[in-house]
């Protein structure tokens, strides 16, 4: 049975840092997308990041456009985690953030790609 359990969201005034991890169980394959969304009050869920690694050993990251340069997604094979960095916070960051795994499809950012979910992490970011 496949398990996502995010952590590490919180409360952070502007411009601060906050690092969310997601432990996977049941699920390893690290050449498929797996990936980082968020959801606001009253809006889609939307991507963040995604991360996958090739053939040859690279990881291949992308990235929303509102979260480049500010925010780094990464996994860690051996303890089987997906992290995402998260600097420069603004308000508009505040969402549930979701990570996700089982990726199929032809875009990395589309929710319906995805197989497996987990329940999700608060992130709040006042001014």
């Amino acid at each position: 049975q496949v398990q996502l359990v995010e952590s590490g969201g919180g409360s952070v005034q502007a411009g601060g840092s906050l690092r969310v991890s997601c432990a996977v169980s049941g699920y390893t394959n690290d050449r498929d997308y797996m990936g980082w969304f968020r959801q606001a009050p009253g809006k889609e869920r939307e991507g963040v990041a995604a991360i996958y690694t090739t053939s040859r050993g690279a990881d291949v990251e992308h990235y929303a456009d509102p979260v480049k340069g500010r925010f780094t997604i990464s996994h860690d094979n051996a303890k089987n985690t997906l992290n995402l960095q998260m600097n420069s916070l603004t308000p508009e960051d505040t969402a549930m953030y979701y990570c996700a795994a089982g990726w199929y499809g032809d875009s990395w950012s589309n929710p319906t790609n995805y197989r497996y979910w987990g329940q999700g992490t608060q992130v709040t970011v006042s001014s």
